[in-house]
């Protein structure tokens, strides 16, 4: 006899992955000091608020990759702030993942098939590729990516990280 095992939509997963992460994103730049914003590890780095920034701002992302076929940087004007200002990142932040969240309702299994691409301008920076893709590699592993670049950027300069999976170093696991 034959048994079927009922699939759960990918889309649920990635909507709980994203309510996960947003947890621990919003806990790693609450820990971004004020005082270090201008602190860079190279000439050609980003500063550690410059890089905070563009964590918030990978949350917008979400929106004109669930929403639109074809994504066009230079077209959406996103108002970002100053860098050297971590109140006004967060609050950059909170209002991203609002939009990313409505965005998420627009979205189902089906659409995460559909081709999407990203463009500016007139060149194709990214695509024809499955939207589903590009929320797992330009989305969700983009910010992860960067997340740990912050971690970096928080160590180097004598600050604390919060456990993001679990207790970091500076919470009292050591080896």
């Amino acid at each position: 006899m034959e048994t079927t095992t009922q699939q759960t939509p990918m889309l649920k997963y990635l909507k709980g992955e994203f309510e996960h992460e947003v947890t621990s994103t919003r806990k790693l730049l609450e820990a971004v000091p004020e005082k270090d914003l201008g602190y860079k590890p190279s000439d050609i780095s980003w500063t550690m608020g410059e890089l905070a920034q563009h964590i918030a701002t990978i949350y917008y992302w979400y929106v004109g990759t669930f929403t639109q076929d074809v994504y066009d940087l230079t077209a959406d004007k996103l108002e970002r702030g100053d860098t050297n200002d971590i109140k006004a990142t967060l609050a950059l932040f909170e209002s991203n993942v609002e939009k990313a969240r409505a965005a998420f309702q627009s979205l189902t299994d089906e659409k995460l098939q559909d081709p999407w691409t990203m463009k500016v301008g007139e060149k194709v920076v990214l695509g024809p590729m499955p939207r589903g893709i590009v929320a797992r590699g330009f989305l969700f592993n983009h910010i992860y990516h960067h997340r740990g670049e912050l971690i970096v950027y928080l160590r180097a300069t004598g600050n604390k990280v919060p456990g993001l999976y679990g207790p970091t170093y500076e919470e009292g696991i050591q080896s």
